[in-house]
């Protein structure tokens, strides 16, 4: 019995909040996401889902949607990364469908801060799925960072008892080699817990390479040039257009909180920041923020 397109929307924001771990947020916005592509474009069918129908949704998105003058780029992304998103799941389905890597994203200027959208990062996170061990720690890996917002050299420190079952705090050695506590979210811990549980060696290192013929008294510990290459690759492999860095992946953490409301002092003291100053670069990004909860709320009567 062939499935409904209604189905495999359903079944499909149920994967992604249930199977994926993402949030209920996320799912709900995903799912107008999609309803607002079915709904322009007619899509009933999943054959209806073609390169010129979502052509077609683009350019709407682009001169009409929103108050009938177009939506920002970053907004016309996060539909696109949800039609991807949704074709990736159907194509695992063995459904026949249009290829998830031919929903290009618009390509996006420049920023003196480059940061990722929440949309972008469950893209990136979601589209490591693999169960090999290289899988699991490279989905660990960039969970910590999204989660603490540790730099790259504190991540590649870290030991297995670092790691502590009873607490989600975890001691970090930053610059001056001062000690400071970041923390875990809960599916930050999971992915880690995961990945370690799949470990044969003895080394300590949290983060190790895995190849065969390796020697347990070898240190097997990743370098930070090795955890640059990987975050890299795994940007390209989930279709990210921005050229993304470990420290894309700090400012995403730094931005996302001042934007939700943590006082900057309190960012300053997770990024480990001597001066506050440092942490103000980042202060530009959320007034761009709030700029743009202005635009969409604030409807003038003026002429």
């Amino acid at each position: 019995m062939e499935t409904s397109l209604l189905d495999l929307r359903n079944d499909f924001l149920e994967n992604l909040e249930i199977g994926q771990g993402r949030s209920h947020k996320t799912a709900k916005n995903y799912d107008y996401y999609l309803r607002t592509f079915f709904n322009q474009q007619a899509i009933s069918s999943i054959e209806d889902i073609t390169i010129h129908s979502i052509r077609l949704f683009r350019r709407w998105l682009h001169e009409e949607a929103g108050s009938g003058n177009g939506v920002a780029l970053p907004t016309q992304n996060y539909y696109l990364i949800a039609i991807r998103q949704f074709l990736t799941y159907v194509t695992k389905q063995d459904i026949a469908c249009l290829a998830p890597e031919r929903v290009e994203l618009a390509k996006l200027p420049e920023r003196d801060v480059d940061v990722l959208y929440p949309e972008e990062i469950d893209l990136l996170l979601s589209s490591m799925s693999g169960s090999s061990i290289e899988d699991l720690r490279d989905f660990a890996l960039l969970s910590l960072l999204f989660s603490t917002g540790v730099r790259i050299s504190e991540a590649a420190q870290l030991d297995r008892d670092d790691i502590r079952e009873s607490s989600n705090e975890i001691p970090v050695r930053g610059k001056g080699n001062k000690i400071r506590v970041v923390f875990l979210s809960k599916p930050a811990f999971t992915a880690i817990s995961a990945y370690v549980a799949q470990r044969k060696d003895i080394d300590p290192a949290l983060f190790i390479r895995h190849k065969k013929g390796i020697g347990d008294q070898e240190d097997l510990r990743l370098s930070t040039r090795t955890m640059q290459r990987i975050i890299k690759k795994r940007a390209v492999n989930a279709g990210i257009t921005k050229d993304i860095t470990p420290h894309t992946l700090r400012h995403s953490f730094a931005t996302d909180l001042l934007q939700n409301g943590a006082d900057i002092r309190h960012v300053q003291q997770l990024l480990g920041h001597s001066s506050i100053t440092t942490t103000q670069i980042y202060t530009h990004l959320t007034d761009t923020h709030l700029q743009s909860i202005h635009d969409k709320y604030h409807h003038s009567k003026q002429d």
